[in-house]
C-alpha cells in the first residue's frame, strides 16, 4: 500500500477540463487588469455590476451550448429559441395576459423545440448541425410571426405598467442585496446544472456519449434519452436568455438572440469546453463567459470598433480550439505509445 499522500493540486487539475477552466481565469485576470491600466473605470463598482449583469446572459447561453458539446453535439437553434422566448411571452403580455402564463408558455415552446431536437438527433440519428439548422430556421420563423411580422409594442400596454416594472425587475433591472437579479438567476442556474452534470449518473452519461458513443451504447447508456435531456437544458437556459432579452427591451424583438448560438460556443471553448466532445467543465464555460463579456466591456471602454472587438473574440476562440486539438492529439499519441 502507498503512504504517501496524493498532491491535491494534482487532483484539482485531474479534473477533466479543469485545466482549461483554469487558464480561462488566469486569462481573465490579465486582461481585467490590462483594460483597467489602460482606463481606471474599468475597475469601478458601477462597471464591475454592469458587467456581471450583462456577462450572465452569456453565461447562460454557454451552460445551454456546453452541455451539447461535451455530448459531441451542437445547437444552433439556441439564439433562434432565446429570441421566440422573447416574441411569444412578449406578445401575450401585450394582449393582458398574466406575466407567469405567459413565461409557462414561452418555456413550453421551448422545451417542445428541445424535444424534437433530441429525437432528430439521438433517435432518427440526423447530423446535430443540420438537425438543429433546420429547428433554427423554425423557431425564428415563429419569433417573426408570432406577432405578424412585427416587434411587439411595450409589455405595458397589455399588462399595466406596474405588472411590467415587476417583470423587467424581476429578469433584469432590479437588485437583491445590491447585486442585479439576472447575475443571481445565472449563478443559480449554474449552481444546478453545475451539480447535475458533474454529481450525477446523467452527468457522467453526458461525459460518456462525447468520449465514445459506442462504448457508451455497450455500456448501457440510454444516449437517445441522455441526448435530448442535454437539447432540454438547452432549451431551458435559451428560454430563460429570451426573457431576460425581453425584460431588458420591455418588449418583444423579432431579431432578439441572434447570433447567441455562436456566443454559446464561444464562452464553452474559451473555458475548455471541447467540441469535440468528453472534455470540460462548467466552471470553464463560466470563466468563458466572464473573458468574452470582459474583452467586450474592456474594447468599448477604450473605444475600439466592433469589428475589432469581433476579430479579437474570433482569434481567441480558434486559439482555444487549435490548443484542445493539439491537447488531445498529445494524450493519444501517449496512449498509442504505451500500447
Amino acid at each position: 500500500m502507498n503512504g504517501k499522500k496524493s498532491n491535491p493540486l494534482k487532483q484539482i487539475l485531474a479534473v477533466r477540463g479543469m485545466g482549461g477552466a483554469l487558464t480561462a481565469f488566469a486569462g481573465l485576470v490579465v486582461i481585467y487588469c490590462v483594460f483597467g491600466m489602460i482606463n481606471h473605470t474599468v475597475f469601478a463598482g458601477a462597471n464591475v455590476m454592469n458587467l456581471l449583469r450583462s456577462m450572465s446572459k452569456y453565461l447562460l447561453i454557454g451552460i445551454a451550448q456546453s452541455y451539447v458539446l461535451i455530448t459531441g453535439n451542437i445547437d444552433l437553434s439556441i439564439g433562434s429559441m432565446a429570441g421566440m422566448s422573447a416574441m411569444v411571452s412578449a406578445t401575450l403580455m401585450t394582449f393582458g395576459v398574466n406575466p407567469f402564463v405567459a413565461i409557462l408558455v414561452a418555456l413550453l415552446c421551448c422545451m417542445a423545440v428541445g424535444v424534437a431536437n433530441g429525437v432528430l438527433v439521438g433517435k432518427c440519428k440526423l447530423p446535430p448541425f443540420i438537425a438543429t439548422l433546420g429547428t433554427m430556421f423554425v423557431t425564428r420563423g415563429i419569433a417573426y410571426m408570432v406577432n405578424g411580422n412585427r416587434n411587439t409594442d411595450a409589455i405595458a400596454t397589455g399588462v399595466g405598467k406596474g405588472t411590467a416594472d415587476d417583470f423587467q425587475d424581476f429578469f433584469y433591472y432590479g437588485t437583491t442585496f445590491g447585486i442585479y437579479n439576472t447575475f443571481l438567476i445565472s449563478m443559480v442556474l449554474f449552481v444546478v446544472f453545475f451539480f447535475l452534470l458533474s454529481k450525477t449518473r446523467t452527468g457522467r452519461h453526458v461525459y460518456a456519449i462525447g468520449s465514445n458513443v459506442e462504448a457508451a451504447k455497450l455500456s448501457g447508456v440510454n444516449v437517445f434519452g441522455t441526448t435530448t435531456k442535454v437539447y432540454l437544458v438547452s432549451a431551458f437556459c435559451s428560454c430563460v436568455v429570451g426573457l431576460i432579452l425581453c425584460a431588458q427591451a420591455g418588449m418583444g424583438n423579432m431579431e432578439a438572440g441572434n447570433m447567441y448560438e455562436m456566443y454559446g460556443v464561444a464562452a464553452g471553448v474559451i473555458g475548455g469546453v471541447s467540441p469535440l466532445g468528453g472534455t470540460g467543465i462548467l466552471l470553464g464555460t463560466l470563466a468563458g463567459s466572464a473573458v468574452w463579456q470582459t474583452l467586450e466591456n474592456g474594447l468599448n471602454m477604450i473605444g475600439a470598433q466592433v469589428g475589432i472587438q469581433r476579430i479579437v473574440i474570433g482569434i481567441i476562440v480558434v486559439f482555444a480550439v487549435l490548443l484542445d486539438v493539439v491537447v488531445r492529439e498529445g494524450q493519444f499519441g501517449k496512449k498509442r505509445k504505451g500500447n
